[in-house]
């Protein structure tokens, strides 16, 4: 077994060691902050180690101390959930599944002998420019919106769910969001270790905020055009949520049609977001548009043969009436754009994940009753699957059945959940949400009323 064989690898080095640590990063560059998997908390990035070496954006010392940790035989306690995992079940953690993956298991030799002080150019890039956005998502916050930022400036933060969104706390640990208009040296290192940088990269991601929405995103994709040559073989990713003016999706269209067609890039991937369907999912993401939305899903898939979208749909208390809706237009996609030549099989993937934070959205919140619509989803999606994985097939895959009956699965197992807190922090949330935004939540989510009055 590969899993096994790479855990065998990395404990010869250390219990504790993960190529991960080198190879993946995911970088704030609104905020100044990093680290290296999503697993570990982020951390600041300070300014005077950037002044000397731009790659600190992944190379801090602080991060460096945990390679010298992990190259000790130690577990950095910043690592803790692969480390639970681990101890308390016979399951891979993550610290194998990413040192197995092929852009990071083939430095492992280079890894294990280099002194921990070393920097190194990590393979798999997240990047946000900015929290620059044009939505202000009920789950989200003002690190990644700056529509968000607006509206705590304006009102405060919701106080009835213990000062939910408050921007006042990010100023106190230095992790407000840089302004668009405002000169950000975290980009502007970026920018200064990008040329070395790209020349090593496997995976490269742009993230948001509204990437389409940043002049940094397409300075990128324009550097790609006129330097593919220095990294032909690169796996490129961009989030949107698709909501921006048509000028602009255009003219990402069009640059991503010349990366394609022209062999500039392995592949390109476009992430995009949505949870529900019509006006329960412009309910959550304020800002949205469905119509449009699917519009440009469609323009998207029209003018770019080749290019998958993959729904990342954060599956909240707000989505169970209409998932089954949304189910039914993605399986329309799928099977009105199937073709032999998309970089991956599927035309459009959904990638459905729970939410966590905040808990007063969380599904843990419904009724028993509502929870069962999680079922009715995830039997319908079986009901469009595939028989068997194949170019020809184009209905739901395995993979995506088992993430909507996952959700299933945590919406009646959490257990240490405090739903009565919960439930009535979600009616105080509604409360100040509708008159703040000019909502009716009753008007979109009349299967909710009974809860909402009664906690209201």
């Amino acid at each position: 077994m590969i899993a096994q064989k790479v855990k065998e690898k990395l404990d010869g080095v250390g219990c504790g060691f993960c190529l991960a640590k080198w190879t993946q990063v995911t970088m704030h560059l609104g905020t100044g902050m990093t680290h290296s998997c999503h697993h570990p908390s982020t951390h600041k990035i300070p300014l005077k180690e950037l002044e000397r070496n731009p790659s600190a954006l992944h190379n801090t010392r602080y991060k460096k101390r945990k390679r010298k940790e992990m190259l000790e035989g130690k577990r950095p306690e910043e690592c803790n959930y692969c480390w639970n995992i681990e101890d308390n079940s016979n399951s891979f953690s993550d610290r194998v599944f990413k040192s197995s993956e092929p852009w990071s298991i083939k430095d492992f030799d280079r890894i294990k002998n280099i002194h921990w002080r070393e920097d190194f150019n990590p393979r798999h890039v997240e990047v946000s420019f900015s929290n620059t956005c044009n939505f202000a998502c009920a789950y989200c916050g003002p690190q990644f919106s700056s529509k968000w930022v607006e509206e705590i400036e304006k009102h405060g933060p919701y106080t009835e769910t213990g000062n939910y969104n408050d921007i006042d706390s990010l100023r106190a640990k230095n992790e407000m969001p840089y302004k668009h208009s405002e000169h950000n040296p975290y980009v502007e290192a970026f920018w200064e270790w990008w040329p070395d940088l790209y020349k090593d990269l496997h995976t490269f991601r742009i993230t948001g905020g509204e990437p389409l929405l940043s002049k940094d995103t397409f300075k990128v994709l324009e550097y790609i055009l006129k330097n593919s040559d220095k990294n032909p073989n690169l796996s490129l990713a961009v989030n949107t949520n698709l909501g921006v003016p048509d000028n602009l999706i255009d003219k990402f269209i069009t640059i991503a049609k010349e990366l394609c067609d022209n062999n500039h890039v392995r592949e390109l991937i476009i992430y995009t977001s949505i949870e529900a369907d019509g006006i329960q999912a412009e309910y959550t993401r304020l800002g949205l548009d469905s119509v449009k939305f699917w519009n440009n899903i469609d323009k998207i898939l029209t003018e770019l043969p080749k290019v998958t979208v993959n729904i990342m749909a954060t599956y909240n208390a707000l989505s169970v009436f209409s998932y089954d809706k949304l189910i039914d237009k993605v399986f329309e996609y799928k099977k009105k754009y199937a073709n032999d030549q998309r970089y991956w099989y599927s035309a459009i993937q959904l990638d459905s994940s729970y939410l966590r934070w905040p808990s007063h959205l969380s599904v843990n919140i419904l009724p028993d009753k509502h929870k069962e619509l999680i079922l009715k989803s995830a039997k319908k999606a079986l009901y469009y699957g595939n028989t068997k994985f194949s170019r020809e097939s184009y209905g739901f895959n395995n993979i995506e059945i088992q993430k909507i009956k996952r959700i299933y699965d945590y919406a009646i197992s959490s257990k240490l959940f405090d739903v009565e807190f919960n439930r009535k922090a979600f009616a105080k949330f509604i409360t100040e949400y509708d008159k703040r935004r000019n909502t009716n939540f009753v008007k979109a989510f009349p299967e909710l009323k009974s809860l909402y009055v009664k906690y209201n």
